[in-house]
């Protein structure tokens, strides 16, 4: 936060900054997120197969999410 507070950013850059983070911390997922669990049991799959599809599928997210908003503050920035 120190860094982000010495820097002039407007509203919207500190939201894009916000959004990076958040992006990273959802990166590779494991067996203690209550998300794997919902889709493990909705979707009847083992353990195996719910870590096969939802790394990929939170992997796919989270670098998704950062390239966006790393477009954006260069645009916005």
């Amino acid at each position: 936060m120190p860094l982000v507070a010495a820097q002039d950013y407007s509203q919207v850059a500190v939201a894009l900054i916000a959004m990076s983070i958040a992006a990273g911390s959802i990166i590779l997922s494991h067996v203690n997120d209550g998300g794997f669990w919902i889709i493990a049991k909705f979707f009847n799959m083992t353990v195996k197969q719910t870590l096969q599809t939802w790394t990929v599928l939170e992997t796919v997210l989270s670098v998704v999410s950062f390239a966006v908003a790393g477009v954006l503050f260069a645009i916005i920035a």
